[in-house]
């Protein structure tokens, strides 16, 4: 393994450990200018979170409507629905990056996509840097880097074809505590718009830490961060990981 991944993993709890958990809630809030124009202002509120620790499954309760769950789940196909609050499926959609419009910053998603880009996006932040070492995705150092006046050590991570994630290339920045300061993307389903995605106020819950606040901005192609605008914000509390 990476000695930098060995590390990090320590640090967020350990492999051993997490490899214990069986499953994982915690409370999300999103927020930020990124969401109306997509048709999604009402999921700018809080939400409860599940999510298996081993294989891509995350809900969000409620999500748009006061009685709806969005589920988002990677079995024997790509697939993502609502149900009612009894659990009947309202809408699904199996592979539904192939359902997404052509990007454009004036076209409203529906609700199915909205789904399937937090539930992409939020259940790989969750895992992480366990994903890391998941079948199929490869993890390791590559340059550091200066930025916030410090050395910011980074992976390099690239997840298989058939992985659900928004980018399949994706550099993972590390202080010198080992704690994650930024993620470097180029979401697809946005026209592999370049993103610099920031993590603050790390906590432990049961063993792990997760940040507690991660900011999305645009960045250019040498890398430097637009700090004039602040499309996407991402807030966690009250998680609990369920370590039998």
């Amino acid at each position: 393994m990476d000695e930098l991944l060995e590390r990090v993993l320590d640090t967020h709890g350990g492999l051993k450990k997490w490899w214990k958990a069986l499953g994982a809630s915690l409370q999300l809030t999103v927020d930020g200018p990124f969401w109306a124009p997509r048709g999604g202002s009402r999921i700018r509120r809080p939400q409860i979170v599940t999510f298996d620790p081993r294989r891509v499954n995350i809900t969000f309760t409620p999500f748009l409507g006061e009685d709806t769950t969005a589920v988002f789940d990677v079995g024997t196909s790509v697939a993502v629905q609502l149900n009612n609050a009894r659990g009947e499926v309202l809408e699904r959609r199996e592979q539904p990056e192939s359902a997404f419009p052509p990007f454009q910053d004036d076209v409203a998603w529906d609700a199915l996509s909205l789904a399937y880009f937090l539930g992409t996006a939020n259940w790989s932040a969750f895992v992480e840097p366990f994903l890391f070492t998941y079948p199929g995705v490869a993890a390791h150092e590559i340059e550091p880097c200066r930025e916030d006046g410090q050395t910011w050590r980074r992976l390099a991570v690239t997840f298989p074809a058939y992985y659900p994630t928004h980018s399949r290339e994706q550099v993972f920045f590390y202080d010198s505590h080992m704690l994650l300061r930024r993620v470097d993307y180029a979401p697809a389903v946005l026209g592999n718009t370049l993103m610099a995605e920031y993590s603050y106020d790390p906590q432990t819950y049961d063993g792990f830490v997760f940040y507690t606040r991660r900011e999305v901005h645009f960045r250019n192609d040498e890398g430097i961060t637009d700090w004039s605008s602040t499309p996407i914000t991402i807030g966690v509390d009250s998680v609990a990981v369920d370590c039998r």
